[in-house]
This record gives structure tokens, C-alpha cells and sequence, in this order.
């Protein structure tokens, strides 16, 4: 028997159907190993010794698998064909050395780029050694994200609180969209006008742009003011426009290249609006394969852009048979990576079957709409330049000194367009010289035809910032410096999210105070360890042990050196050194100049005291140095035009429709809150925002609805107290008579009915049911109408359930416990009770059985004790 070892169990499925009979394909379920999250798991001052923890959920996994190596004669490792795939290998065959279970059993690993029939026989046929210079480049990645996690970490925990984390990439891809922000903030809107005209010339209207004025060539920022724009105006309505010159120039266009993974993630942005996780959760799936026919495209983890020479042969065939010869170059087209640092070593993703048309496969949405993106690139690819006749019209006064151009193309041949254009990100920035725009279909013309001016148009604009980074954008970027690797982008940008450094609006990634400081305090004490070259050389550098030609351990200790040296420094630093820094740092952020000469560093309360970042068990906030006689407070995010918060903090949101009194955000020491300060009250009312409510998001309607709380529910049936719903320090809950019990969503703490928070409260007096404590009753139905006894609704640990006697039938989904009747509940008892009839049954007869083996025992004779020697002689 030979076993092979795979990652999925989909991925078993499959490949077990093409070996036969003689192969057991069994899946480890991904990695197998890791790190503990604690320190002590890499250890420098040991040669860098890594002590590795089985999974708790992988043991069981690795147990069945070290018993079926046991009796097989050879043992094949066919995890995925990158360096991950590489590690999991090495990791199973680890973990089954150690467990005695291949003895003399020959050991072997393959690789196959896609799942199908003849790429999982060829690799068997092709088998190798694990290739520990992958293995060692793994450890190498591990070794150093581990490091900088569990050292540089706790060091923020200690200085910035609320900070969550730092690591190798994510810290490096944090900063870019810091950076891009604060670009977006330093800029200065430049005003410039447009001048077009609708002109005829014996033909009909065409639509021509300034592009002289005053004997000078115009570019976009030149007409700065209406004036100039008026001046323009007034020269081309003065007439005498001559068409000068008609220029028709033929341009190609050439096909994108096949998807790359991150060129995937990009397109399936632009085009489908997916996550990159969500792309290459969809990915992954058509890669292992959805039905018995395998793998729909190859493997989705690469940064190479070529297509095996089989792959190459069917793409033309299918262009040819689809398309026709017109769309079939000479020759294959061959592509080369543009991206720093492409590992070559895969082919591009492509379908594994080109004739497998995406209208002739069925798939769910996801995987059908990325099938289609992959399929229609890969085609596109491999077929002819697209031809366009571009048209261009200069058209000129008689002097010479005023000129307008018209511009249009046509598509002469559509070649690859035909299949497939590649998406943008957005349109090019206003006030930015770029290629003129391509324009529409041109009326015939001719040179020397007098031009007539129908209309005249002039329109301020204003020039744009940057636009902010989407996750397109951010993955291109990231690719473009040479950082991260394609399998580590999608992480990268869920663990900013997930660490509430930025949030995204309209797709775009914004960052968050949190994200700010983390940045700033990383570029002020590990500005090295931030840096774009110096991260992209730590990438070179990891090639290099990957590809043989640097010890994974040399440069761990190169890294090392250097880096703990820094935090041990920053470690020793008072918080109050760093605050000083980060006030340095972050300042035209935070605080802004005011733009009337006065210090934006003076608080705005008592006027003596100065502004400074000050920081809390909750996070970082501005308060006045003169605290507590002055407790002025206001959010990191810098003060706006009216005085609040440019990112949504201390601020007035409106009135209160009931008092008139005016409602407050606000930013205290133990976070933001929402207040109301009624004139004759004794204190005002305040509520702290809950968990995942960003003070950005806060409108007078959520201000309103927190200051509600604690809402009342209704009354309890069983005593007539009331029953509230409020928020507290632990999150939403409903609460009766001394008892609490949480909610599992804020915003089930506005709507939570009585019903449901009845059932919650007895769940939560009822403690675990099962372990000793019994399952409060929530309704009695009534007594069955056959036998007599009770039946009630109960609320149980998972969730409510009708019980008669010893019978616990559980409610179907969509059921809730107020909306059972006893017509409901006699089909649910009746149809468990004959399902526990049957298991009795199995049970009795299982226990006859026991009962005669049993008996057949005792009935046997007993032997003879053996003689000992004592005995014997």
C-alpha cells in the first residue's frame, strides 16, 4: 500500500480516484505545527532553536496518518508545490520520525501545479527529496515574523496602550497607507480652467480642447483663472479657425499577461468588488476542484507569468476554433515578470482545460464569476494585438497664436478586446499631465477647411489629491516594492482590519488613530525595520536561502543583531520620551495650524495649558497638561474647520428632540462617550461608545439610541419585575432581578424582545443543563392528550427545546420558543420518541449480546496455572 499525504481533504478526494485501489490518500488538514503564541518559542540565544507545538485539532489527524504509514511501503508527500506546501511536508515527516512510524518505509515528495489526471500521474512518476533550501527559507520567514511579533509587540503594549500589534510586512503596509493619508492631508487644491469648443467645418459638430493660447502651448494647470479662461474664450470667438493638420497614426495594443496571484487579486477588486481573501478563498477551491472532473485552474499561489508549453498548445486551439485565424498569432506569446523579486517557479493561473468554456461549467456565483475572469485572461493572452487608428485635428487661428485639437479613434481590429480588457483603478488625477483622452469617432475632415465655432465652453476645476488605497491598489504597491509575497498579501490586509489600524470606506483603506500612532512610533524608534528598501532587501535576502546561496541562520543572526539592540532601547525609554517624540511626529496632524498665528498647542479651555498626546488603557487621546484642574480632552484626529474632530471625535452632534439639550462626543481618559446635558439635572448622561463603534461613525441618531439604554424589555411573566436591556463593561445584556445575561450583538441590545430575553435570563439561571443544574422551564403547553403528561418549553445549553417525560425533542430552525403551541409540539415529541425507541432497541439487543459472550466466558474451563520454578521443584 502506498500512502500519499495531501493538505485537503477535497484535494484527497480527488487525486484518490485517479491513483486506484493501491493508494490511500489521506489530508493533514494544512499546517500541522507551529509556534506557540508565548515567548520563548524562537530562541536566539540557542542558535536560534524553534520548538514546534502540535495542533491540538492536527493530533488526532497525525495519529490515523502515522498509522497508515506504519503499513505502507512507501510513504509520498504531495502537498502544494510552494514553499509553504514545502514546510507542511517537512513538518508531517517530522512529527511521523518521531513517532516511530517509518521504520524501513521509503519516503518521497511530488509536486503537481494542477489537479488533474495526467499532472497527478506524471508527478508520481517524478518523485524527489523534500528541498530543504525551501524548507530552510520557511523557517527563515517564520523565525523572523515571530521575532518581530513577540519582541517589538509587548514593547508597544507598554507604550502606546491599545495598541494591538506589530510585524514584519503588516507594520510596512501600514505605513504606506499612513503615508498615502497624510499626502492626501498636506495637499493644496490648485484652481485651473477647462476651454473646449463644439466646431463644425463643412461637417458635422466635432468637439476640439485649448491647447495654445497666446502663441504658447497649454497643458492642464496653464489657465489658472477666469480671466485666462475669458481671454481664451474671447480669442476663439473671434473666429478665422483653419483646420491645419489631420494626423491619423495606427496604434497596438497589446494583451495583459496571465494572472499572476496578485494581478488575480487586483482584477477580481476591479471587476467582481472581491476581498483578497475572498478571491483566493474562491481561488483555492476551483484549484483542488468542485466535482469528480479535479481542478478547474492551476495553482493560485504564484508570481510567474508563463503557461506550460501543453497549456500554450490548447489556449491556441481554442482561440483558433472560437475566434478564427485573423485572432491567432504566428507565434505564442512568451511573458516575463515586471514585479521585484517574481519567483518563476510556477506557471501563470489558468483553467486547467480550455475548452472547458465558463458557459458550460456550473459553479456557485463566486467561483463561476472568477472561472470566467481566469478563462477570459488567459485566452486573451495568447491572442493578436488589438488595432486602433487614432485621429488627430489641430486647428488654428489665423495668427497662429490660439489653437485647438480634436482626438478620436477607431477600432480597426478588436484582437484580443474581443475577449478580454483589463480593468483601471481610477481615472487619471485632474491637474496631472497624461496621455490626451482617446476620444470618440471623428466626422470626416479635411485640411485647410475653414472652421466654424458652434459653442464655447470654459469650467473651473479644482486639482485632486491621491486617491487613498484600495485594496488593488495596495496589493499592486506592495508587489511594485518588492515586499510580502503573493500568499501573504490577503493576511496582510484582513490583519489590519481585524486590528482596527484602519477602516474602509467605499473600498478605500483609511487609517485610524490607533494606526497613526503605531506608524509614528515605529518610524521615530525602528525606522529601519519600516522601511520600504530595507523590508524589499529582507525579501532578496530570503530568495537568496531559498534558492541555496545564504545559511537561514546567518541571516537571522544579521537581523537579530541590530534589531533586539533597538528594542531594548526603546524598552528603557519613559512613555512620556515617546509622547514628546509622537507630539514632534504626528504634529501637523494633531495638531494643525489655526491659521490666525495663536500656538494649536493651546488648550482651547483654559488657555494656559498646553496640548500633548497623553495615553490610557483604552488608547491614546489629547488632553491639557493642566489635568486635573483642566480635564480638556479631544481625540488624536486633528480639530476641524467647526471646531470638532476631522476623524469624527469631540464634537456636538445636534439636540436632543426632548429636552432641546444639546448631545456631546466626547473623549475622556477612559475612552469616547456620548453625553447629554439636561439644564436641571443633577449629572449629565453619558454612555461609552461600545466595541466597533468608531467615533467616526457616531451621528446623533446612534448618540441618541446609546443614551436610551438601559431600555426597559417588559415585564416578567413569573414575578412582574421588570426585565432591561442596557450595555455595560462586559458588553450588551439583558438583566432581571439581580440576574444577568449577555447579547450576542449590540445591536440586538435596541430590538432584543421579551421572548428572546426571557429565554436568555432562564438559559442563564439554568447555568449548564447537564452538569448537575436543570433547565429552566420558559413555557408550560399543556398535558399530552394521550398520556397525560406535561409538556413544556425548556431553555436549554443549546438553545430551547419541548420536553414530555424523559423525550427533549429540539425546535426546528426558525422556531422560537414564544411562537410554540401544543399543535406544534406533539409531532416534534411523537417523532423523537419513536427515534429513541429504535435506539433502545439497538442498545437492548447490543446489551444480549454482551450478556452471552459473557456468560460463554465464565463457562469455559479454566487452565491449569503454570508451574513457576518455585513450585516445580
Amino acid at each position: 500500500m502506498n500512502l500519499v499525504i495531501v493538505e485537503s481533504p477535497a484535494k484527497a478526494k480527488t487525486i484518490n480516484k485517479y491513483l486506484g485501489p493501491d493508494y490511500k490518500v489521506l489530508a493533514s488538514y494544512g499546517h500541522v505545527r507551529d509556534l506557540p503564541s508565548k515567548d520563548g518559542s524562537v530562541l536566539p540565544d540557542d542558535d536560534f532553536a524553534m520548538n514546534w507545538e502540535v495542533d491540538a485539532k492536527a493530533a488526532k489527524r497525525l495519529s490515523e496518518i502515522a498509522e497508515a504509514a506504519k503499513g505502507s511501503s512507501r510513504v509520498i508527500l504531495a502537498t502544494d508545490p510552494d514553499r509553504e506546501g514545502e514546510a507542511i511536508s517537512w513538518h508531517v515527516l517530522e512529527v511521523l520520525q518521531k513517532k516511530r512510524a517509518l521504520k524501513d518505509t521509503e519516503v518521497q515528495r511530488v509536486t503537481f501545479n494542477a489537479i488533474t489526471k495526467g499532472a497527478v500521474l506524471e508527478a508520481m512518476a517524478q518523485p524527489r527529496q523534500i528541498d530543504m533550501e525551501l524548507v530552510d527559507a520557511y523557517l527563515a520567514r517564520r523565525a523572523l515574523d515571530y521575532l518581530v511579533g513577540f519582541t517589538l509587540s509587548p514593547v508597544l503594549w507598554r507604550k502606546l496602550p491599545g495598541a494591538r500589534s506589530a510585524g514584519r510586512v503588516q507594520s510596512v503596509a501600514l505605513r504606506i497607507v499612513v503615508d498615502r493619508e497624510m499626502e492626501i492631508e498636506r495637499f493644496k487644491p490648485q484652481e485651473y480652467w477647462s476651454v473646449e469648443a463644439d466646431l463644425v467645418a463643412d461637417s458635422p459638430p466635432f468637439l476640439a480642447r485649448l491647447v495654445k493660447h497666446e502663441g504658447k502651448r497649454v497643458q492642464r494647470l496653464d489657465i489658472r483663472d477666469e480671466a485666462m479662461a475669458h481671454a481664451a474664450r474671447a480669442a476663439i470667438a473671434a473666429g478665422g479657425l483653419t483646420i491645419r493638420a489631420i494626423e491619423k497614426k495606427p496604434v497596438r495594443k497589446s494583451p495583459p499577461p496571465p494572472f499572476t496571484t496578485s494581478t488575480l487579486q487586483q482584477e477580481a477588486a476591479r471587476k467582481l468588488g472581491f476581498t483578497a481573501q475572498r478571491t483566493m478563498q474562491a481561488a483555492q477551491r476551483l484549484y483542488e476542484g468542485v466535482d469528480e472532473t479535479g481542478g478547474l485552474i492551476t495553482y493560485m499561489r504564484t508570481d510567474g507569468v508563463s503557461i506550460s508549453p501543453e497549456g500554450l498548445a490548447q489556449t491556441r486551439e481554442v482561440i483558433g476554433d472560437r475566434f478564427g485565424p485573423a485572432y491567432l498569432p504566428s507565434e505564442p506569446r512568451y511573458y516575463k515578470a515586471k514585479a521585484k523579486n517574481a519567483q518563476e517557479a510556477h506557471e501563470a493561473i489558468r483553467p486547467t482545460n480550455l475548452t472547458r468554456h465558463p458557459d458550460s461549467v456550473r459553479l456557485e456565483s463566486d467561483l463561476q464569476r472568477l472561472y470566467e475572469l481566469i478563462w477570459k485572461r488567459t485566452v486573451a493572452s495568447q491572442m493578436e494585438q488589438a488595432r486602433l487608428d487614432r485621429t488627430s485635428v489641430e486647428v488654428e487661428t489665423a495668427d497662429g497664436r490660439t489653437g485647438l485639437r480634436a482626438t478620436g479613434q477607431v477600432v480597426a481590429f478588436d484582437g484580443y478586446m474581443a475577449v478580454y480588457e483589463e480593468g483601471r483603478d481610477e481615472r487619471p488625477r485632474q491637474g496631472v499631465d497624461d496621455e490626451e483622452d482617446e476620444g470618440g469617432r471623428l466626422p470626416a475632415l479635411k485640411e485647410g477647411t475653414t472652421a466654424k465655432v458652434e459653442a464655447i465652453r470654459t469650467e473651473q476645476h479644482f486639482t485632486e489629491p491621491p486617491p487613498r488605497y484600495s485594496e488593488a491598489t495596495l496589493v499592486r504597491k506592495l508587489e511594485e516594492l518588492g515586499i510580502g509575497r503573493p500568499s501573504t498579501y490577503a493576511s496582510i490586509l484582513t490583519t489590519l482590519r481585524d486590528r482596527n489600524y484602519v477602516r474602509m470606506d467605499k473600498n478605500r483603506f483609511i487609517p485610524e488613530d490607533k494606526g497613526r500612532l503605531v506608524t509614528a512610533f515605529l518610524e521615530q524608534f525602528f525606522r529601519k525595520w519600516v522601511e520600504y528598501d530595507f523590508t524589499a532587501a529582507l525579501e532578496t535576502r530570503l530568495d537568496e536561502v531559498s534558492a541555496g546561496e545564504l545559511d537561514w541562520k546567518a541571516l537571522l543572526r544579521e537581523f537579530w543583531t541590530d534589531f533586539h539592540a533597538a528594542t531594548q532601547a526603546a524598552g528603557e525609554l519613559r512613555t512620556t520620551a515617546i509622547l514628546d517624540h509622537l507630539n514632534e511626529a504626528l504634529g501637523p496632524h494633531i495638531f494643525p495650524e489655526k491659521g490666525n498665528g495663536t500656538d494649536p498647542r493651546t488648550c482651547p479651555t483654559c488657555s494656559e495649558g498646553r496640548l500633548s498626546l497623553k495615553t490610557s488603557r483604552f488608547g491614546a487621546f489629547i488632553g491639557c497638561s493642566r489635568y486635573p484642574d483642566c480635564r480638556y480632552t479631544r481625540p488624536v484626529s486633528a480639530p476641524d474647520a467647526e471646531g470638532g474632530s476631522a476623524g469624527g471625535g469631540d464634537r456636538e452632534l445636534g439636540q436632543d428632540p426632548v429636552s432641546s439639550a444639546p448631545v456631546h462626543l466626547k473623549i475622556g481618559r477612559f475612552g469616547p462617550y456620548v453625553e447629554l446635558s439636561v439644564p436641571d439635572a443633577d449629572k449629565p448622561r453619558r454612555s461609552s461608545l461600545p466595541k466597533g463603534w468608531s467615533p467616526a461613525s457616531i451621528d446623533l441618531e446612534r448618540a441618541l439610541r446609546l443614551l436610551s439604554l438601559p431600555r426597559e424589555v417588559g415585564v416578567h411573566p413569573e414575578d412582574g419585575k421588570p426585565i432591561s436591556a442596557g450595555l455595560g463593561r462586559f458588553g450588551p445584556f439583558v438583566s432581571h432581578a439581580g440576574t444577568y445575561a449577555n447579547l450576542s450583538d449590540i445591536e440586538e441590545v435596541f430590538d432584543v424582545g421579551l421572548n428572546r430575553a426571557i429565554a436568555l435570563l432562564a438559559e442563564k439561571r439554568a447555568g449548564r443543563p447537564g452538569r448537575g443544574t436543570a433547565a429552566a422551564s420558559l413555557k408550560e403547553l399543556g398535558p399530552h392528550p394521550g398520556t397525560g403528561e406535561a409538556i413544556q418549553v425548556m431553555a436549554g445549553r443549546y438553545g430551547p427545546y419541548v420536553k414530555m417525560g424523559k423525550v427533549n425533542a429540539t425546535l426546528p430552525k426558525g422556531i422560537g420558543p414564544e411562537a410554540v403551541t401544543l399543535e406544534i409540539a406533539l409531532p416534534l415529541i411523537a417523532a423523537k420518541a419513536g427515534s429513541n425507541d429504535k435506539a433502545g432497541a439497538k442498545q437492548s439487543a447490543a446489551k444480549k449480546t454482551a450478556a452471552k459472550k459473557t456468560a460463554a466466558k465464565k463457562a469455559a474451563p479454566k487452565k491449569a496455572p503454570a508451574k513457576t520454578k518455585a513450585n516445580a521443584e
